[in-house]
């Protein structure tokens, strides 16, 4: 029975189309055809693979103009297939190929070759494929992704308006450690409103504020002579600013509203040290509330990039650096392992504290968002709570350096006496 498989080499605007029936001995033979990125296209190629009676169709992954082909393929065609009489179990199967695990030597490339390429080499199990889960995670992704990019602008805001000051001769930024704080913004409003005298926007700072009043008022000297232009230019990152954190704001409630009905994996989740409740659904956005495609931990953790890599030839051992994984969970992994190290008492501190000295901090935090993500794997897979052990371990290992100390020092040749209060170490 003819088991046929479809290779698609995606363009912005066409796609180009082969098929060929891969149970044959010898040469395959393909059938081209060149379609359009438009929907009615989209439909056309859908209807076309249909009756060519694919079972399975292969994309590269070329930046954001494999996704309306995938969806397209989701609503026309993988139902169908898989509702078709004598279809098997991996009948309807889409597969998002990486492009770099089929390319062409220099001089060898055309787009119906890369196309039958990406047939022959998923025949041969010679591609690297992308985990691409369904429709509503995907929604949770563009949400969460949109989010993290305006937190990156407005950081990128935040810049641009130190540079403005300083080049205003406003020492701000050398008094306030958050330049779009309470205090910072109070000021830097009335600053831009027209406001010359520097004790009323001293005065405006937070009583909290280390820096003092004359400090600040020495800060702010400039604003006497200020050119009423810099104010006119200070107001356009502010209201800039403004927008941004409603579009956050707005987004949070999307967000909110999308995992509500897994707010039991948010919570737990956010229970463990160096997460909260924003990188928690990050994280469920990326991996899923439950994790089901990662069969185990160390599947979740060589997806993600933060396990220890493997470059071995004739039995040297070149390198160990992680591969490329996931970009935002290693990002959100490294940051939640910075932050879980901080918390005192934590089983993740005293981890910290038992390997930096031979691994250095940059090593050490890697160690740390491994162990992080497989346990978040435990935590979404296995649904069990996070349990801080912290100072028990700690108790344990103490138990443990004073037993290997005590059976070192019988080596040696010393009586050992242990007493509920103080140790009697005497020579034999």
């Amino acid at each position: 029975m003819p088991y046929k498989i479809a290779g698609i080499d995606v363009h912005k605007r066409m796609l180009a189309v082969v098929v060929s029936d891969v149970e044959v001995d010898g040469e395959y033979a393909f059938e081209r055809r060149q379609f359009g990125s438009n929907p009615a296209q989209l439909r056309l190629l859908a209807d076309w693979l249909l009756e060519q009676h694919v079972e399975e169709v292969v994309m590269e992954s070329t930046a954001q103009y494999w996704k309306p082909v995938w969806a397209a393929l989701e609503r026309y065609w993988t139902s169908t297939c898989k509702k078709r009489e004598g279809a098997g179990p991996m009948s309807g199967t889409p597969h998002l190929a990486q492009a770099q695990s089929n390319r062409a030597r220099q001089g060898r490339k055309n787009d119906f070759a890369d196309a039958e390429r990406l047939v022959k080499r998923l025949v041969a199990n010679e591609l690297t494929l992308s985990f691409v889960p369904d429709p509503e995670q995907r929604l949770w992704r563009t949400v969460t992704r949109t989010k993290y990019q305006l937190t990156r602008n407005r950081v990128q805001l935040q810049n641009r308006l130190e540079a403005l000051l300083e080049e205003c001769h406003i020492k701000l930024s050398s008094l306030v450690s958050d330049l779009l704080g309470v205090s910072a913004r109070r000021m830097v409003q009335a600053l831009a409103d027209g406001e010359t005298d520097p004790a009323t926007l001293a005065a405006l700072a937070n009583h909290h504020l280390r820096a003092t009043q004359e400090q600040l008022r020495d800060a702010l000297g400039a604003c006497q002579e200020l050119n009423p232009l810099y104010r006119r230019l200070l107001k356009l990152p502010l209201e800039e600013l403004q927008l941004i954190e409603n579009q956050m704001g707005q987004l949070d409630q999307e967000i909110a509203d999308l995992l509500r009905p897994y707010q039991d994996q948010v919570q737990r989740l956010a229970e463990v040290p160096g997460l909260g409740a924003d990188s928690a659904q990050q994280i469920i956005a990326e991996v899923g509330p439950t994790a089901a495609t990662f069969p185990s931990a160390g599947n979740l953790s060589s997806w993600v990039g933060a396990c220890p890599g493997d470059d071995e030839s004739a039995g040297v051992s070149h390198s160990h650096r992680s591969p490329k994984g996931n970009r935002q969970m290693r990002r959100l992994l490294n940051q939640a392992a910075n932050a879980a190290v901080k918390y005192k008492g934590g089983i993740f501190e005293i981890l910290y504290r038992r390997y930096v000295s031979r691994l250095g901090h940059k090593q050490t935090i890697g160690v740390i968002a491994h162990r992080l993500c497989r346990l978040i794997w435990k935590i979404l897979y296995q649904g069990v709570r996070y349990e801080e052990r912290g100072p028990d371990v700690r108790k344990k290992s103490q138990r443990y350096r004073a037993a290997r100390m005590i059976r070192e020092l019988q080596s040696l040749g010393y009586r050992v006496e242990q007493a509920n209060s103080q140790s009697a170490d005497v020579p034999a």
